[in-house]
């Protein structure tokens, strides 16, 4: 049981000065509260966000972070004091003297946050526990890509990293601990909690209490940041701003990638990339998963099966096609054999250590095997280091797979909790830590050392590092995946809720396995998991040994067409996709988004539809809610007056439910996936092209869809480079108005000094019913065409880089 430090005191007698002294101290920046040996301080970082650390021996916990940047962690805002704690423009904090228990409202009373009434805070030896009040109207999203329904609420969850093959539904913990989760009350008001400790930790919201959010940890710092929103914007924003956005990656990142467990030699590599060109699928990567190595060594070469690996990376990127290759963590235990990372890394002392001082050695897919102490800043050079050949061959990208870490004969198929890390980190006290605390930060820690080795390797282009593992803040160095799922309808739907939590967690850039990792998926799931994928951030086809291939001209001519047509519009639709790129870069928002993110009032009836979701702000997807049957369905849009993006047509809706949203009747066919775009659109598309590396031949197309608030965003840079940095990049926004019969698309100035790749615009404005149009550009007549069964205005223009004015009257 735990022995309970703070336990909703009933008054001041129960902590008379002789049992134990409770004082309320203002701070420059917050309060804090003491009783006895507890310290609970409160300080504002800024006006929205609120730090809560927690002592209970007499001091804090050390001021250290490997999620929080060092400079949100440090900062201080203006706070009012007040008799019970604290206010700034945003927030009013309040401590209740008598107990501790902390209170967040926002300016106008609402709450935000409270503590429990009773037993709000407990320890029980080093494990402790929060508790606090779950309104009954909230919806909790976020923790990363835990399975299950969108909505976290009746759930429970365990924060520890773990290699979890065959997963389920049910199935918890999975690879990644991102410990952030957002709540959103059915009045759209949201705010976000991070709980920043790396040991095991666990989450309840509302599975045991369902009046009661419960969060704790088997030991380290009670150390959590309150995001007082409004919205779930603001909230996203924020936590980025806490623990950094995604960077910018590489365009071709964004493109349809191949992958196979394994592609086993060069010729086969060679068949697939002119089968992809022969087929005209756009495609810009495949990947080699662990049989190109030398006896599954990582930073070897099989010789034998890949003779030449700079010739292959090379005439792979004159079809447009990346490389990327799989480097695990695991270090094959063998010296004296002239395996230079085992040579050089113990040189370095470079490896865990077991308890005894001899380094670990734990079996993986090169059998004995030896790791790396990522918590050493000195190691993790060491390792970005080992990418010194690879990227001077020109390979593009990485893949940091089994890096939970994934030991095969090891307690729960990972390291002894005993195994000793050294930590060595700007920002920390030189130490030493058990595996204990530093296991849900050991694959993030992987990724960060490849992500900062690449950049010491090329400083001025911009890494891909693919990740399994990861803790909160590790989407400032890779992207990641769900893992090894199923080939079943179960898996496909369940993706869904998995990437648009990972987006509300940080991770702007997702995917899961196209077809299904493990099994071998029916033509049919193939061609939905494509048509679904094309959709998602990551655009990854992949598939284990032994099952039936999954490439997507497997199935006949019939299926190919279909999947050929998804993936082609995901290309046309790169420069959407791009801008949507540049936004996380900046503001951390998601490229995959629950519906509740654009439109938070909707929480009320989203519980009822199905497995909607959002491609940035501008596009609905609405798959049907049982992917495994062909029963007809109602999708819910929220609002009224959405497009039908296949056809450009104004969609007619059948009802209206209750908050705000038109109802469409869909029926299944295979060849259809359905997707609305929101009025007040302009979306930018260009030229079907091969690859990114291929220029488009012929105008940007900005499709205008009039509505609300009706803007769009256009992004363009070299694709590769870190020169956006320093102002190599074009960024602009349009807008269009209707008043009255008239219409008038804005071309803002740009910003950067990128030069587009299109000389020509052409713009399509939908909806449009009038025959009789009069066009001008800045006053200047111009033509137009009319397309009367399509509601289809078309003007062609030169490039626009603004300040100009299209009027359509």
């Amino acid at each position: 049981m735990f022995r309970t430090l703070i336990v909703s005191l009933l008054g001041a007698t129960a902590l008379a000065p002789s049992a134990r002294a409770v004082t309320l101290h203002p701070l420059p920046d917050g309060v804090e509260f003491r009783a006895g040996d507890l310290i609970e301080r409160i300080t504002a970082l800024r006006d929205d966000v609120v730090r809560v650390r927690v002592g209970p021996q007499g001091a804090l916990p050390e001021d250290a972070s490997w999620a929080v940047l060092p400079a949100s962690r440090t900062a201080h805002a203006t706070v009012t004091p007040t008799a019970t704690g604290f206010t700034t423009k945003d927030v009013v904090v309040r401590i209740d003297p008598a107990d501790g228990r902390l209170t967040i409202e926002d300016r106008a009373g609402r709450t935000i946050l409270a503590d429990a009434p009773d037993r709000h805070l407990s320890y029980g030896g080093k494990t402790f526990e929060v508790r606090q009040v779950l309104p009954a109207d909230e919806h909790i999203l976020g923790l990363g890509d835990k399975t299950g329904p969108l909505d976290r609420r009746g759930q429970a969850f365990s924060m520890w990293n773990t290699d979890a093959f065959g997963w389920r539904e049910s199935s918890d913990p999975l690879y990644k601990s991102i410990p952030f989760f957002v709540g959103v009350n059915d009045a759209g008001r949201a705010y976000g909690l991070l709980f920043d400790d790396t040991w095991r930790s666990w989450f309840d919201f509302g599975r045991t209490d369902p009046r009661v959010l419960t969060f704790g940890a088997e030991d380290g710092p009670l150390d959590y940041y309150v995001v007082a929103g409004p919205t779930p914007k603001d909230v996203v924003e924020a936590y980025a701003w806490l623990t950094g956005p995604s960077p910018m990656p590489p365009l071709w990142a964004l493109g349809f990638q191949q992958s196979r467990y394994s592609y086993m030699n060069d010729a086969e590599v060679r068949a697939i990339a002119a089968r992809l060109r022969a087929e005209k699928i756009p495609a810009d990567a495949i990947y080699l998963d662990i049989d190109y190595q030398d006896r599954n060594r990582p930073f070897t070469v099989n010789t034998q099966a890949f003779p030449d690996l700079k010739g292959l990376a090379g005439d792979l990127k004159t079809e447009g096609l990346h490389l990327v290759l799989i480097t695990d963590l695991h270090i094959a235990d063998q010296a004296g054999q002239g395996y230079a990372p085992y040579d050089t890394g113990a040189a370095g002392d470079h490896f865990l250590k077991a308890p005894d001082g001899k380094p670990y050695v734990g079996v993986v897919w090169p059998g004995p095997s030896v790791f790396p102490d990522f918590t050493r800043t000195v190691t993790r050079a060491w390792w970005g280091g080992l990418y010194r050949d690879f990227v001077s061959d020109g390979v593009s990208g990485f893949w940091n797979d089994m890096n939970e870490p994934a030991v095969f004969d090891g307690p729960g198929h990972s390291m002894p909790l005993d195994i000793v890390d050294r930590i060595d980190e700007p920002g920390f006290a030189a130490r030493t830590a058990a595996q204990a605390e530093i296991h849900n930060i050991y694959g993030m820690q992987n990724s960060r050392a490849t992500f900062d080795g690449l950049l010491a390797l090329a400083p001025d282009e911009r890494p891909f590092v693919l990740t399994r593992a990861s803790y909160a803040g590790g989407q400032r160095y890779a992207w990641t995946w769900t893992g090894d799922n199923d080939s079943t309808w179960n898996h496909l739907a369940l993706s869904i809720p998995q990437l648009e939590n990972l987006g509300m967690s940080g991770f702007a850039w997702s995917g899961a396995d196209v077809g299904g990792y493990a099994g071998s998926p029916s033509p049919e799931l193939l061609t939905r998991w494509v048509e679904v994928a094309a959709f998602t951030p990551m655009f990854r086809d992949h598939s284990g040994k032994g099952t039936a291939r999954h490439e997507p001209w497997v199935d006949g001519p019939a299926q190919t067409a279909i999947r050929r047509r998804f993936i082609e519009a995901r290309y046309r639709l790169m420069p959407y996709l791009y801008a949507l790129a540049d936004e996380a870069s900046r503001t951390g928002l998601p490229v995959m988004r629950p519906l509740i993110l654009e439109f938070p009032t909707a929480a009320a009836y989203l519980r009822q539809t199905g497995p909607e979701f959002m491609l940035g702000a501008d596009l609905l997807v609405a798959p049907q809610p049982d992917f495994d049957t062909r029963d007809d369905y109602e999708a819910v849009l929220p609002g009224t007056g959405w497009y039908d993006y296949w056809t450009g047509l104004p969609v007619p809706a059948l009802a209206q439910v209750g908050g705000g949203g038109d109802v469409v009747h869909e029926t299944p066919t295979l060849d259809r996936l359905p997707v609305f775009v929101r009025p007040g659109s302009i979306l930018p598309r260009q030229p079907l092209v091969q690859s990114t590396s291929e220029r488009p031949d012929g105008p940007l197309e900005l499709a205008v869809y009039p509505g609300p608030d009706c803007h769009g965003t256009l992004y363009a840079d070299d694709g590769h480079s870190r020169g956006r940095e320093r102002g190599q990049f074009l960024r602009q926004s349009v807008r269009c108005e209707v008043r009255g019969g008239r219409l008038t698309v804005t071309f803002e100035q740009r910003q950067g000094v990128y030069s587009a790749w299109w000389k020509t615009l052409a713009v399509t404005i939908h909806g449009w019913t009038r025959a009789d149009a009069k066009v001008s550009l800045g006053g200047a007549p111009i033509p137009a065409t009319f397309d009367p069964a399509g509601q289809v205005l078309s003007v062609a223009l030169p490039d626009q880089a603004g300040p100009a004015t299209l009027t359509i009257e």
